[in-house]
């Protein structure tokens, strides 16, 4: 199994990761996943999606295929590619990579069912409410906004003596002007200067971090956007080069050599949207399908890049957390 580019008649090139036989040559269902961010930068996550359709019955190749477009980060291609999946006529649209998918999905069609993984749902408009959704959109919520405070009251819990933090924030992220309210009011709350840094493409990365440096801020914050998590390696290397206090979203940064991350599972987040696409292709309907709500959220935490940051994790800190890197 290759990954394979091919140049649609879009006019511009979709990255698409055929799992079977081209959905043209076969008369099984096909699910459209459209994806805002890197394919290899999510094959975990993939994985944890056909899972959850394995769980639900529906097996890759066997009584469903699979289109994958890829926007690898440029969010001003999602209408065009979720256009694609819609001309080929797919059973269901998997909306992954954040809310920016979800809501490309659902102002391309209203007839095909939609099972989303993001932010809120219902602040955005992808759904009436959390336990009725209506429409033909459902999915699993990640409370990305709701956290941003929390992740600054750990980054101060860990350095207490920092008095300006940074946030980098995508303004190209349907939360971006709620994620930077929720930074700043965390911010006065503590009493620490924030920071907020726009960052709306990869190309934006390393003029940030020439502007952190120039700042002298004294710790960062990382918000939660797809972009990010499909740059994270970069975004590491980065901060632990300028050598800066950070805390990230996913745990999956902490994996990549990040100092501490909390929020709630991608990777469980991906499974349940998998279950979800399964039971639509069964027939169940996007409006009986409650939003799935993550009841479990994780601290993880780095100790090796505590170290070569010259930090000492404060006990309240480490023994709050789910998993520590060594």
């Amino acid at each position: 199994m290759k990954r394979r580019e091919f140049i649609t008649g879009l006019g511009g090139s979709a990255a698409v990761w055929p799992l079977s036989t081209s959905a043209q040559q076969s008369t099984l269902p096909v699910i459209g996943v459209l994806h805002s961010g890197l394919p290899e930068a999510n094959h975990h996550l993939l994985a944890s999606f056909q899972a959850g359709l394995k769980e639900a019955g529906s097996v890759i190749g066997q009584n469903v295929l699979i289109e994958y477009r890829w926007a690898e980060g440029r969010y001003d291609r999602l209408a065009e590619l979720v256009a694609d999946l819609v001309d080929r006529r797919v059973a269901v649209i998997a909306a992954l990579g954040g809310s920016i998918s979800g809501r490309a999905a659902r102002d391309a069609t209203s007839t095909i069912p939609i099972v989303f993984v993001g932010g809120d749902p219902v602040t955005t408009g992808l759904v009436a409410s959390f336990g009725r959704p209506s429409g033909s959109v459902t999915g699993v919520s990640l409370f990305t906004v709701a956290l941003e405070a929390k992740r600054v009251e750990l980054l101060h819990e860990l350095a207490p003596a920092v008095a300006t933090i940074a946030a980098l924030v995508n303004p190209n992220h349907p939360y971006a002007e709620s994620q930077k309210r929720s930074v700043r009011e965390a911010g006065r709350v503590m009493g620490v200067s924030i920071l907020v840094l726009d960052v709306g493409s990869e190309h934006d990365i390393d003029t940030a971090f020439a502007a952190l440096a120039e700042q002298r801020v004294g710790g960062l914050l990382v918000c939660a956007d797809p972009l990010f998590f499909s740059q994270r390696d970069r975004l590491v290397a980065l901060v632990m080069r300028h050598a800066i206090p950070t805390v990230y979203e996913q745990r999956e940064f902490a994996a990549a050599g990040g100092l501490m991350s909390y929020g709630s599972s991608l990777a469980d987040a991906y499974r349940q949207a998998g279950v979800y696409t399964g039971r639509v292709l069964k027939g169940e309907k996007p409006a009986d399908l409650p939003v799935h709500q993550p009841t479990v959220f994780e601290l993880v935490i780095n100790l090796k890049s505590a170290k070569a940051l010259g930090l000492t994790i404060p006990p309240s800190i480490l023994i709050r957390a789910d998993e520590v890197f060594e």
